[in-house]
């Protein structure tokens, strides 16, 4: 008995000592062990030592925070407790393993431009793709192998360099995976689709850390969903992409200001130009506003049209000859390389488009026609806006984005996750919202969304992915089609079972 209780007794001790111990080794442990404790002295010993050399580890206090963890929208910030810098795309499955084995959630982040209020639910460390934007042509000239961190004006210029283009977002200053992994409007979509349509192969981390390669042979199902709903699904480290020869050397841009007496023939030739989709596919894009200009009024907004057509002068104008007979406040135009259209049409790395932390409030919609009562509608929305917040309306600007999409009609919808093929145009607001006027932001921003749903009626309203403020129907987002959500969901549950990539308008 003695001897029995001699047992017990050392049983209990070493129980309690391991019950006392600061950290269990994790291949006694049934379940991760949460590290409460962590800091950044502690991150650095442990995974600092598993990571290539020039990896970095650091906390708020280190100088490099503040741009490591500035954000273009501020609305619902992410709490990064801790940024990591993978010199190589080889610690990335080290880091998050060392994550998941100490319960800490992880995200990655490459220009920060998301959108969504849904990145505020995030509290953890922050995988930094800063370190890795190499951009390497292929020796077939057909495709080019891009690391996770490029993004859209590295990638235009220095392709634009060496004879080639690809498609990239519209904005020089966002990631090019970050528009890709949720389709991927741009420039080139109608000659050559969405930038996920361009997707040839894609390096993927996957939550439990293993490294995969994905593409139409390889995990195909992942592959399917990748193209459209990709942020919920993997770290993609590096993917190869096509790209193709610069057809032209030179692109051409007319911008307008225009009054609001021409809103109604505005938008008519727009449509007429559009043709419900079947846009001319040289017209790549035009961009419009409804914004104030207080050097022109300061009680009613102008309209501000960019078009850019990847051609020369004497090409474009044909088009353009209606919009050069609406009498224009002021107008300008040119020929210059595409590299440089960004920066003219608004989007450019210095552009305004581009400055960082302010805080909007934000709604979206995707339509086929225009319809001109609505437009009306909200420019007078606009105006009395003016007259009641004018702080409000100085920080606001509501787009229309009207792109040439003959190539991402030409591909079948259910080839990707990737739903929406048939909106011609893409619409938002985007208001910065001034202190004491949260709500009201919110509101003015669901009242123009609902304005221009209303006036598609045989159209049930839709979200691009991208623009997405967190607070729309999922099925507007993912698709109507059961089987969509459906799938997406089967596909969380064997690759991302326990939603560790669930912080980017996650549909579980």
């Amino acid at each position: 008995m003695k001897r029995f209780l001699s047992h017990v007794a050392w049983g209990l001790a070493l129980l309690q000592t391991l019950a006392a111990a600061t950290a269990v080794p994790h291949y006694l442990q049934h379940e991760p062990i949460t590290r409460r404790d962590l800091s950044v002295l502690t991150v650095s010993k442990e995974l600092g030592r598993l990571l290539s050399k020039s990896s970095i580890i650091f906390g708020p206090q280190d100088p490099r925070w503040e741009d490591a963890v500035e954000r273009y929208q501020t609305f619902a910030i992410p709490d990064v407790e801790i940024v990591v810098q993978p010199a190589a795309e080889s610690d990335i499955p080290t880091i998050v393993k060392y994550c998941n084995k100490n319960s800490i959630a992880f995200m990655v982040v490459n220009r920060g431009h998301a959108l969504t209020k849904t990145v505020g639910t995030f509290k953890g460390v922050q995988i930094d793709m800063a370190s890795l934007r190499g951009l390497t042509i292929q020796p077939n000239k057909k495709s080019a192998l891009f690391q996770g961190g490029t993004y859209g004006g590295q990638v235009i210029d220095t392709l634009w360099d060496q004879g080639y283009v690809t498609t990239t977002g519209s904005c020089a200053c966002v990631g090019l995976l970050g528009p890709g992994l949720g389709g991927g409007h741009g420039r080139l979509e109608g000659q050559y689709g969405l930038i996920s349509d361009n997707f040839i192969s894609l390096n993927v981390v996957l939550a439990s850390g293993e490294a995969i390669k994905v593409n139409a042979n390889s995990h195909a199902d992942l592959f399917w969903a990748m193209k459209g709903a990709g942020h919920n699904f993997g770290i993609v480290t590096s993917f190869e992409m096509k790209i193709y020869p610069r057809l032209v050397d030179t692109w051409h841009y007319h911008n307008y200001v225009w009054s609001e007496d021409k809103l109604e023939t505005v938008f008519e030739e727009l449509n007429k130009l559009h043709n419900n989709g079947n846009t001319p596919v040289l017209m790549a894009v035009n961009f419009g506003e409804f914004g104030l200009d207080t050097k022109i009024s300061t009680t009613k907004a102008v309209l501000s049209w960019s078009f850019g057509y990847a051609g020369p002068a004497a090409d474009a104008e044909k088009l353009l000859e209606p919009f050069n007979k609406i009498g224009s406040i002021s107008e300008e135009s040119g020929d210059v390389p595409y590299p440089e259209i960004p920066s003219i049409q608004g989007t450019g790395l210095d552009s305004d488009a581009c400055v960082p932390n302010r805080t909007y409030a934000l709604s979206t919609a995707g339509i086929q026609v225009y319809n001109i009562t609505a437009e009306r509608q909200i420019y007078e929305a606009f105006n009395a806006k003016i007259a009641q917040y004018p702080d409000l309306v100085l920080g606001a600007r509501v787009t229309h984005e009207g792109y040439s999409n003959k190539a991402v009609r030409s591909v079948d919808p259910a080839l990707s996750a990737f739903p929406l093929r048939d909106d011609y145009h893409l619409l938002y607001l985007a208001a910065v919202i001034p202190t004491g006027l949260t709500n009201v932001a919110i509101e003015w921003a669901h009242e123009i969304r609902d304005l221009w749903n209303a006036g598609q009626p045989q159209r049930r309203p839709s979200t691009y992915v991208n623009y997405a403020f967190g607070d729309e129907p999922l099925d507007s987002i993912y698709g109507y089609e059961p089987w969509r959500l459906q799938r997406l969901r089967a596909l969380k549950g064997k690759y991302d079972p326990h939603n560790r990539f669930g912080f980017y308008n996650s549909f579980v």
